[in-house]
């Protein structure tokens, strides 16, 4: 969705209200995608703070189901995100913002929501998602899940430096 913002710059101090749907059914990375299971309007503040700056807030309820960072199980993750930028629509632009250069949702005076809450999102995403915080994971052997009981799998580990220890002891096992 995009947002017109020229009729916001004609008076210092003025101010846009509006609610926005989001219009995306998942939230797509690279390497993984997140169905978007619930989500309410995002809330949209603008004011013009003069010399054709407008300060964006903005709050962005949504809720993803994301995989357990052991056992791959969706766990369903709220996202509650309230943001407060400033953006510089005049033009002059400061060799310091410009290096940032943060503001691919805004060209010319359109302001899109979609692209603006995709990264707000993507900051706001959380490193490492558990279903518990004793989650036993998944078997590195079989792939069973572990929290929903043993595999049976042999997982005694042995040490790495007796590996050629161990070959010579298996070829002379009787079978």
């Amino acid at each position: 969705m995009l947002i017109d913002l020229h009729p916001l710059l004609s008076q210092t101090g003025k101010v846009k209200r509006l609610e926005a749907e989001l219009n995306m059914e998942s939230f797509d990375m690279k390497s993984s995608s997140y169905p978007i299971v619930a989500r309410k309007p995002i809330v949209l503040e603008f004011t013009n703070t003069g010399d054709g700056k407008v300060e964006v807030k903005a709050d962005i309820d949504i809720e993803l189901d994301i995989p357990c960072g052991r056992c791959l199980e969706l766990v369903r993750t709220q996202l509650k995100i309230e943001t407060l930028r400033e953006v510089n629509l005049s033009g002059n632009v400061s060799e310091e913002e410009a290096a940032l250069d943060e503001t691919d949702f805004i060209e010319g005076t359109d302001f899109d929501v979609t692209k603006f809450a995709y990264g707000e999102i993507l900051v706001n995403l959380p490193m490492k998602v558990l279903c518990s915080d004793s989650c036993k994971g998944i078997c590195n052997r079989c792939g069973t899940n572990l929290n929903h009981g043993s595999c049976g799998c042999d997982t005694t580990e042995l040490d790495p430096r007796m590996a050629k220890a161990l070959e010579v002891f298996k070829s002379f096992k009787e079978v």
